[in-house]
């Protein structure tokens, strides 16, 4: 197939370019370049040994994406484009409801003005009401969330599940990532956040590649093994697979599974694998808790198993050896 990626120049979505084009796929990329740079599809390209050419348009123009479509001879849509900071959602939400709501919009119209008929959502694990414990897509998802970012992803998970409802020719997976994390092996790719990360991986990167003094974190009095909030991280090359199986076993309708390994780690122990890879301790210091946090939440991904024959095999220790490759490699980011 001929695959276009939305916000395909990001940290998952070049990831994914390299596993489509593994699989056998071309792929293209459409990117504003926002938040993403033009070296990760052209790193992207050198991996994985094929062209992967770049369209730089914003996906929420429905001619432009429609033109990009029919130019490229696409038949099917994986849609990575958004803005995805929780905090930033929060003191801008006009612009996540303009952005993620309107670029979800938009892909879809264009698609089905253009009879293409296979879409792949890029979801996220915090549309469900309850973010803690072991998540089942079963749980309860809506809008009373917490922050615009997840009331944005669920909104279009309703879009997805009517505009099906209204084409019984659209196949579409909706995949609600849990936490991803990690790097390609080669270390040519990999997370490259503006400003200071939001996430604890590349938050501890930056303190091991002395950018940042040390790491907080947020409550060691949870009901957990050493105190601290446990998450479920994924390998972003496993996640990038996840997208590849669901794209190929599309069936009429909409199937929305969990990307997750079904483990956990606590945040101490995502910093001691961060020690290991770089050989040394890392500073750190113990804050109060942040308000909403749960102490425990990860996936149940059986259901991606069940119907996609995928699971998540790489470890933590693997993926932050990849990790830090990336950040000690390229400590600049794509700006080396």
């Amino acid at each position: 197939m001929r695959v276009l990626l939305t916000g395909g120049a990001g940290y998952i979505g070049s990831h994914t370019a390299i596993a489509l084009v593994e699989a056998g796929h071309a792929v293209v990329v459409l990117d504003d370049l926002s938040n993403a740079s033009p070296e990760a599809v052209a790193r992207a390209a050198r991996i994985a040994g094929a062209e992967i050419p770049l369209v730089v348009a914003d996906a929420g123009d429905r001619a432009v994406v429609s033109g990009a479509i029919a130019d490229h001879a696409i038949d099917a849509v994986i849609h990575f484009a958004g803005r995805k900071a929780v905090g930033e959602s929060v003191a801008h939400p006009l612009a996540y409801y303009r952005v993620n709501v309107g670029s979800a919009i938009a892909t879809l119209e264009a698609m089905a003005e253009r009879g293409v008929d296979r879409f792949v959502f890029s979801s996220t694990a915090t549309v469900y009401e309850q973010p803690g414990g072991r998540l089942r897509e079963d749980d309860p998802v809506g809008l009373d969330l917490e922050h615009p970012y997840g009331r944005t992803k669920a909104m279009i998970e309703a879009i997805v599940a009517d505009a099906a409802a209204a084409d019984p020719r659209l196949r579409a997976a909706v995949l609600r990532y849990f936490n991803p994390i990690g790097a390609h092996p080669s270390g040519e790719i990999g997370e490259d956040p503006n400003g200071i990360p939001n996430n604890l991986a590349p938050y501890i990167a930056k303190v091991a590649a002395g950018e940042l003094e040390r790491l907080r974190v947020f409550g060691d009095d949870y009901p957990t093994p050493d105190g601290t909030g446990v998450r479920d991280y994924i390998h972003v090359v496993d996640l990038a697979l996840g997208h590849v199986a669901a794209l190929e076993h599309l069936e009429p309708g909409v199937l929305t599974v969990n990307l997750g390994t079904g483990e956990g780690a606590s945040v101490l122990e995502v910093l001691r694998a961060f020690e290991r890879a770089v050989g040394r301790p890392l500073p750190y210091e113990v804050a109060a808790r942040r308000p909403g946090d749960a102490a425990v939440t990860g996936a149940d991904p059986a259901l991606a198993h069940e119907r996609l024959g995928w699971r998540a095999t790489r470890s933590l220790d693997e993926a932050v050896a990849d990790a830090w490759r990336w950040q000690s490699g390229n400590p600049r980011g794509y700006a080396r």
